[in-house]
């Protein structure tokens, strides 16, 4: 493969380039919106899809995208599943980003949890405002959409919280310098990026000489002496472990795209290789040396005993959260862990900065390839799915997960909901180059919806096989409209709607027969029809029992995904997979839902 190093440099000169053009922004021919400029930028990243919905101070930069040659407006029915939509489409359209285009205040408000979740789980989006006029922001007049007080940095001021960088489009002289850093942010750190464009600055005129100068996702060369030094302690530390070394891949390595060092690393030194749960599918889960899926307690015992036994860890862009770690219940000492990050390498206790992963995957593959042939004779029990014996037709979650799991096909996009749909999966094996998309740190319910509809669109810019969407019926509620979205758009996933009654994951948490974590029952095989309008072709299923859904599942009509798909499958209310059972009572004891003796506080409240 190319040089790591040699690519760093390359994107580091194009860097100094753009910086020189900083310094003469006022020269050159003005043949360019700024708008446009914008969008060039977008195209450049391989964006084809752009969402969002239209208002007032928006407008005039959608004429833009919708005339653009090279780029496809998806308008979303709010902001919020818009957020998601290009939330989605960023984690399968990798190496490049997703964008959201929304109008000042009410409707950037509106997308901001999506926003938040994209800042929370690491995925790069753009968030492009219309905001008022310049000449309007200096005389602050009480406009619709504003807080009445004259505060028109407000919604920006909230946006920082969940933005890696921010810029006003004010000045025409520095504004395609200011599009530029903003977007190397947003693709350098994985993370979402906010811009305002005012309406009277996105038809101004600017030279469009920088656009002959790419924009790179990558991070600076690493220092070669402290480069050297960190593969050396590996190396040592990797030797004195005597072959007992396994490899835990995480969600970083697919934010990050270390998949194909992480994929030379794991072949060239035969290092037994598990996942977290947000790291599912960032290594192929057919290899002979995968595992399976690491969650602390809550892991099969063979996966457990084998991560918690061995001598040395290497950790490749771990994200800690609880329920990526079966409630912070990883048992592995400091003392034999060694990080590998973006932007930095921790080995035991010592941390080295600005030592990134992508540079240094190669060399370290290269460094240690000899030990090979004694690594790959360490035995790893095979990842498969655990199908239960008993004979009945009851759609239970142990039999449902493994038996999807002979649905599923090579170049899948999997998307799980939060809750029952993103524990059941974690436990069963997926094809080869499958991709799994959910929301494991975030878990805003609901997420998966527009996800899907991002996503979608992604797999099939990409030429991937089918979309298949797994939610339970109180998570599709939040945000059932954007099935239209998708309809409208051509798109076929195939939907798999668990009906069991309510908040699944609630009721495990707390509250079991509560009626807050019961919803009202919808009339599901009817929804596509009502929200195509019955134009566009679409069809519906309810499954009660095993019989039904094997027949439904080996249908080769029905596998092709040709038109969109809902399927309604009737399961118990009280039964979920028993992973996200024990992760369910680890959660509720940290939270403390009751007092000490077991009683609800009787607590009054002073006036």
């Amino acid at each position: 493969m190319a040089s790591q190093g040699e690519a760093a440099t390359r994107a580091e000169a194009d860097r100094l380039k753009l910086e020189l053009e900083s310094l003469k922004e006022k020269g050159g021919v003005q043949d360019t919106y700024i708008g446009s400029y914008l969008l060039e930028r977008l195209v450049q990243l391989g964006v084809k899809y752009i969402f969002g919905v239209p208002g007032d101070f928006n407008l005039g930069f959608l004429d833009l995208v919708e005339d653009h040659p090279h780029l496809e407006w998806v308008g979303n029915c709010n902001e919020l599943n818009a957020a998601y939509a290009a939330d989605g489409y960023a984690r399968v359209k990798e190496r490049s980003l997703g964008v959201v285009i929304t109008t000042f205040g009410v409707g950037e408000l509106s997308a901001m949890n999506g926003i938040a979740g994209a800042f929370s789980e690491m995925v790069p989006v753009l968030h492009i405002v219309g905001v008022p006029s310049t000449a309007q922001q200096s005389a602050k007049p009480m406009l619709h959409h504003t807080l009445g007080d004259g505060r028109y940095d407000a919604y920006e001021k909230a946006a920082q919280q969940f933005t890696i960088a921010q810029a006003d489009l004010f000045d025409v002289q520095t504004a395609a310098s200011e599009i530029d850093r903003v977007i190397t942010s947003c693709i350098v750190k994985a993370r979402p990026a906010y811009l305002t464009l005012p309406t009277d600055i996105a038809y101004k005129r600017i030279s469009s000489d920088r656009l002959k100068t790419p924009l790179s996702s990558l991070l600076p060369v690493n220092e070669s002496a402290a480069e050297a030094h960190v593969i050396e302690e590996i190396e040592r530390l990797v030797k004195a472990a005597d072959d007992s070394v396994v490899v835990l891949v995480d969600a970083c390595a697919i934010r990050h795209d270390v998949r194909q060092e992480v994929d030379e690393l794991i072949k060239k030194t035969g290092f037994p290789v598990f996942a977290a749960p947000m790291g599912k599918t960032a290594v192929s889960e057919q290899y002979e040396r995968y595992g399976g899926i690491y969650v602390g307690t809550i892991s099969r015992p063979a996966v457990r005993e084998k991560i918690e036994s061995a001598k040395l860890i290497l950790s490749i862009g771990a994200l800690k959260s609880d329920f990526n770690t079966g409630n912070f219940t990883y048992s592995i000492p400091t003392a034999q862990t060694i990080e590998l990050h973006s932007d930095h390498t921790k080995i035991q206790f010592a941390v080295y900065h600005d030592i990134g992963m992508k540079q240094l995957l190669p060399k370290l593959s290269d460094k240690l390839k000899s030990l090979q042939p004694r690594s790959s004779k360490i035995e790893v029990t095979p990842f498969k799915a655990i199908e239960p014996k008993d004979s009945s037709d009851v759609i239970s979650h142990t039999w449902l997960w493994p038996r999807v799991s002979k649905f599923l096909r090579p170049k899948d996009v999997v998307v799980a909901e939060t809750g029952t749909s993103s524990f059941g999966v974690l436990d069963v094996p997926f094809p080869d180059t499958a991709v799994f998309v959910s929301q494991i740190l975030w878990g805003s319910i609901g997420w998966t919806v527009g996800s899907t509809l991002g996503a979608a669109l992604a797999a099939k810019e990409l030429q991937m096989n089918r979309t298949i969407l797994f939610i339970g019926d109180g998570s599709i509620q939040l945000t059932v409209q954007e099935l239209s979205a998708m309809l409208r758009s051509g798109l076929t996933p195939i939907i798999f709607l668990l009906n069991n009654s309510g908040y699944t994951i609630e009721r495990f948490l707390h509250g079991k027969t509560r009626k807050y974590n019961d919803i009202a029952n919808w009339k599901w095989t009817q929804l596509l029809d009502v929200l195509g309008g019955g134009e566009v072709p679409s069809r519906s299923y309810t499954v009660h029992n095993r019989a039904e859904m094997d027949k439904l599942l080996d249908d080769e009509e029905f596998a092709k995904a040709g038109q969109m798909q809902l399927v309604e499958i009737m399961m118990d209310k009280f039964d979920a997979p028993p992973a996200l059972m024990a992760q369910a009572e680890l959660s509720g004891k940290t939270n403390a839902y009751v007092a000490n003796d077991g009683k609800m506080d009787n607590l009054a409240t002073a006036s």
